[in-house]
């Protein structure tokens, strides 16, 4: 079942969250993951592993590049599980 877009920013802020201690209301659609949130290649992949077991989704490695914001992260997922 697809989750709202406000599902899936709850839920990548509680990857962040668990991935880099943010708390997660700093996890926000306009937030930048790199400049905003200050997250690493390396945690970045895996939030996004964890993203892909949470909302049962692929999200190939070319398309991570462009997952800049939150939002972009949500509106992909939010895609994929259509």
């Amino acid at each position: 079942m697809a989750s709202s877009e406000q599902e899936i920013l709850a839920g990548l802020a509680e990857i962040v969250n668990e991935e880099t201690g943010l708390p997660t209301d700093s996890v926000q659609l306009d937030k930048s993951f790199t400049d905003d949130l200050d997250i690493d290649s390396l945690s970045m992949m895996t939030i996004v592993t964890q993203a892909e077991d949470k909302f049962s989704v692929t999200i190939p490695d070319d398309e991570v590049k462009n997952l800049v914001t939150v939002g972009d992260a949500v509106t992909y997922i939010a895609g994929a599980q259509a």
